[in-house]
């Protein structure tokens, strides 16, 4: 046994954890008990929280790593079309979504600790493979296809790290951790897009880091991150720790397949988190395709996506912990609400900016150079959506646990014993809703590129003013959602009393 060695004696209602006879495994874990909490409890989930962050960064950034780099590949030798590059960008997003439903399920199977240590090695896959494929031109667009998918492992990352950090956690502080663990993980998408450029030599850093001279490495990229995946395996293998009391079986995971307030939610992280990975992925290409053209050769005219397009993952990332905070504060699903008249405005804005520009499919450069004065509008409106998708990120998933526990109470006989058997049951549930919500909220990462640049998109300049339109109407029916279930009066009194005024 781990980081308790000596537990109290376990008050009624706390069901005796089944012994582990090998590796860190904490046996007595009762977060909800104030002093368990200040004395033990606290310390050990901090330690816990930081090396799952790193861990789900690096899972982020080998998940994007194609958003930036496909759009070097054209440069590197590689002849493929914008319809082809939009599939490289979407690919490893669709298998990420996929792979985060048995991600969440292996939290409680093989522990925390130990499936973390696992996940992280996994990224070697995607890693190499990326090593070996940008490096030959001749690398058939199949390949890259596949190579691109394995990307996704890194996707796969986020439900078992969130998962693993809502048993760690009571529910009072589950806002602020897992928008922490979250933002952490998000941040490795706007380092992939800001820091690949330059590792590769494709771009500086506003004059204080120069070009390569020697032309585009993206090799160097993977090299960097099969490096730091073994890093974060170490780190897990060390410092973290798996819970014997969030044991589950897989049948009770997937039981709240079921429950209609699961599909709900996965509906509403669509419209968050599906938009942040989606506009996260598409936005360097985006700017490329509108604001830039190859000539005159070699450095071609307009704006030049790398010093740009890693911000909208910052500033998302950034403000994914305040939506968890404001969540805590003042309900989540008020916060969702707001968020979602806020996306719809600012698409808007968005979609307003591209109907100002003149298409450029000649390469112009004087065209290039006209549409180059709306990119300010055009930035200012893209970083309000994401600073929107992230509170909406931070909210939407600070209302999974409260949910789950504000029925689970409800449904208990009230005593103290039922309580705490109904919280422990209500937490399980959560951290497998967590992974379901997750898996479906990420098939927006998908749907958004392709909706973009499919191969059958005859037009992608024009496709894209399209899609924000459909988007900006999507946010719409979120947010009326939003309302209607969880915000009503009627349904709040009803369904969730001991919430109110704050709802979920």
């Amino acid at each position: 046994m781990t980081a308790v060695d000596a537990p109290p004696a376990r008050p009624t209602g706390h069901p005796e954890p089944r012994t582990r006879r090998t590796g860190r495994w904490i046996e007595d874990w009762r977060p909800e008990e104030e002093a368990f909490w200040e004395e033990t409890g606290r310390p050990v989930a901090r330690r816990n929280l930081w090396v799952s962050i790193f861990a789900e960064h690096l899972g982020f950034s080998v998940w994007l790593i194609w958003s930036v780099s496909s759009a070097y590949l054209v440069a590197s030798g590689f002849d493929f079309t914008a319809q082809e590059l939009f599939v490289l960008i979407a690919l490893p997003n669709l298998v990420g979504s996929l792979l985060r439903v048995p991600y969440t399920l292996a939290v409680p199977i093989f522990g925390g600790r130990n499936w973390t240590v696992v996940s992280a090695l996994l990224l070697l896959i995607p890693s190499g493979l990326f090593v070996w494929a940008v490096q030959n031109p001749t690398t058939p667009y199949w390949v890259f296809c596949l190579i691109a998918a394995t990307a996704g492992f890194g996707g796969g990352n986020f439900a078992s790290s969130m998962a693993n950090i809502n048993f760690f956690y009571p529910a009072a502080k589950k806002g602020a951790a897992l928008g922490l663990n979250a933002a952490g993980g998000n941040l490795g998408v706007a380092l992939i897009q800001f820091g690949l450029p330059v590792v590769v030599g494709g771009a500086g850093v506003f004059g204080l880091v120069k070009a390569s001279d020697g032309g585009i490495h993206l090799e160097r990229a993977g090299w960097v991150y099969v490096a730091l995946s073994l890093v974060a395996a170490a780190l897990a293998f060390r410092f973290m720790d798996n819970l014997a009391t969030a044991e589950a079986k897989p049948r009770e995971q997937l039981s709240v397949l079921k429950q209609r307030h699961t599909w709900i939610m996965a509906f509403l992280y669509i419209g968050t988190f599906g938009s942040f990975i989606g506009y996260s992925a598409a936005m360097p290409l985006l700017i490329k395709l509108n604001f830039f053209v190859p000539t005159p050769a070699p450095t071609g005219t307009g704006i030049n996506f790398a010093y740009y397009a890693f911000l909208g993952a910052l500033v998302g990332s950034l403000t994914r912990p305040f939506g968890g905070w404001l969540a805590d504060r003042f309900g989540g699903a008020r916060v969702t609400l707001y968020v979602f008249f806020a996306m719809v405005a600012g698409t808007l804005g968005v979609l307003w900016t591209l109907t100002q520009l003149t298409p450029n499919p000649t390469a112009d450069p004087a065209i290039a150079l006209d549409n180059q004065a709306w990119f300010p509008a055009f930035l200012a409106f893209f970083l309000f959506v994401f600073a929107a998708t992230g509170i909406g990120n931070g909210s939407t998933y600070r209302m999974i646990p409260t949910i789950w526990r504000t029925k689970a109470l409800e449904a208990c006989d009230g005593t103290e014993a039922g309580r705490t058997a109904a919280i422990g049951k209500a937490t399980k549930s959560a951290s497998a809703a967590i992974g379901i919500i997750g898996a479906v909220g990420a098939i927006g990462g998908f749907l958004i590129p392709m909706t973009f640049g499919a191969p059958w998109v005859a037009d992608p300049v024009a496709a894209v003013r399209s899609a924000f339109l459909v988007f900006s109407a999507f946010y719409l029916v979120c947010a009326g959602v939003t309302w209607a279930v969880y915000l009503r009066r009627s349904v709040l009194v009803a369904r969730f009393p001991s919430l109110a005024p704050a709802g979920v």
